[in-house]
């Protein structure tokens, strides 16, 4: 019987042997996969000071963070919201001298105060690479190939990718397409929910189009590279098509160049990764600036929940599992460990072995099948 001091705080959950088993595995491949591409592992602390954490990056909301007094200090604690704030940090001061560019990644829980209405966890799993000291084409494709080299090293299947240019109201409205700035505030939020009656209330009239080239990649850049008045655009529409050249036809590919949601503090670059199997997007990425050194930067968050519901009936523990009954022969017991497998003792003698997940018993010094 649970009792009610067991319950766990809304949007918080135990990870199970199961699921810690998926978690840890894919945890693996990804960041080998990123350390294969060069990128060096970093470990921020859990907790910041909060003006820190909210100081370099646009678009970090500290109303959503989890905040505390330290008594140390006296000074406002929290706990990180999003790891690539903590990876600008560690760039701009412990790294500043560091050779350029230079590639980080990191893994961490992060945790927020109140769930969005999209996505009700409060605590999540966050992987990532950031290449620092340039947001350049070559930089915005290197993101995105070894965000899908991590995912298909995890084993994620049906991977596409939609690409986006977050600072697209800001380009257009300078000249192109005026715009005052109260209202581009406006005409952005309008825009990502595709409302044509709320963006025209919003005085963003002429941008209607642009809620209608989305889609295929090919088809929507066609359509965009079209309504870009006075060629503002032509240099961004070119770069897109060199990141989509240097992926082939690698994933399926499309273009929404209004999406906001979850660019807070990209530039010119972003990009969503998406699977068959998941209902939310596996992670999101882009070129930005860290505040404060305005060094230029281009990287991506991947996260484990979304990666998992991918996975499906991939990220259950397959691997085979040999009951040791007791007096067993311990070389023999060291032997198949060493080949990948797992070992599970008994201990009162009286185990059933199935019950414990075992496919195998130690017999004569080999495995018989149960």
């Amino acid at each position: 019987m649970t009792h009610p001091d067991d319950l766990l705080p809304v949007g918080l959950e135990d990870a199970l042997p199961a699921r810690a088993a998926a978690i840890t595995r894919a945890l693996r491949e990804i960041l080998g996969a990123m350390d294969a591409h060069g990128y060096d592992r970093v470990r921020p602390p859990l907790v910041e000071f909060e003006h820190s954490l909210a100081g370099r990056m646009e678009g970090v909301a500290t109303r959503r963070m989890v905040r505390f007094t330290d008594p140390e200090s006296l000074r406002t604690l929290a706990l990180r919201s999003d790891m690539t704030v903590q990876v600008g940090r560690i760039a701009a001061t412990s790294l500043r001298e560091a050779p350029r560019p230079l590639r980080l990644c990191y893994a961490g829980e992060v945790a927020t105060i109140k769930a969005d209405q999209l996505d009700p966890a409060r605590q999540r799993l966050q992987l990532g690479a950031e290449l620092v000291g340039s947001d350049s084409v070559a930089a915005a494709a290197e993101a995105v190939a070894v965000a899908l080299d991590a995912l298909d090293a995890a084993g994620v299947t049906g991977l596409s990718v939609d690409l986006t240019m977050p600072d697209l109201v800001d380009t257009l409205s300078e000249e192109a397409l005026p715009l005052a700035p109260e209202q581009r505030e406006a005409v952005r939020r309008e825009l990502d929910m595709k409302d044509a009656a709320g963006l025209k209330a919003a005085g963003g009239e002429a941008y209607l189009p642009l809620i209608y080239a989305a889609g295929p990649f090919e088809q929507a850049l066609d359509k965009l590279s079209a309504l870009d008045a006075g060629g503002v655009l032509a240099s961004r529409t070119s770069a897109l098509r060199e990141v989509a050249a240097t992926l082939g036809d690698r994933v399926r590919l499309t273009l929404d160049p209004s999406e906001r949601h979850g660019f807070g503090y990209q530039s010119w670059f972003g990009f969503t990764l998406h699977a068959d199997n998941a209902r939310g997007a596996l992670g999101r990425g882009g070129t930005y600036a860290i505040k404060g050194s305005e060094e230029a930067a281009t990287g991506f968050s991947l996260y484990m929940e979304p990666i998992l519901e991918a996975l499906g009936a991939l990220a259950t523990d397959m691997r085979k599992a040999v009951f040791l009954p007791l007096d067993h022969d311990r070389a023999a017991a060291r032997r198949f460990r060493s080949d990948g497998w797992r070992t599970v003792a008994a201990v009162t003698g009286d185990e059933d072995p199935q019950a414990l997940g075992c496919t195998h018993s130690l017999r004569g010094g080999e495995a018989t099948p149960l």
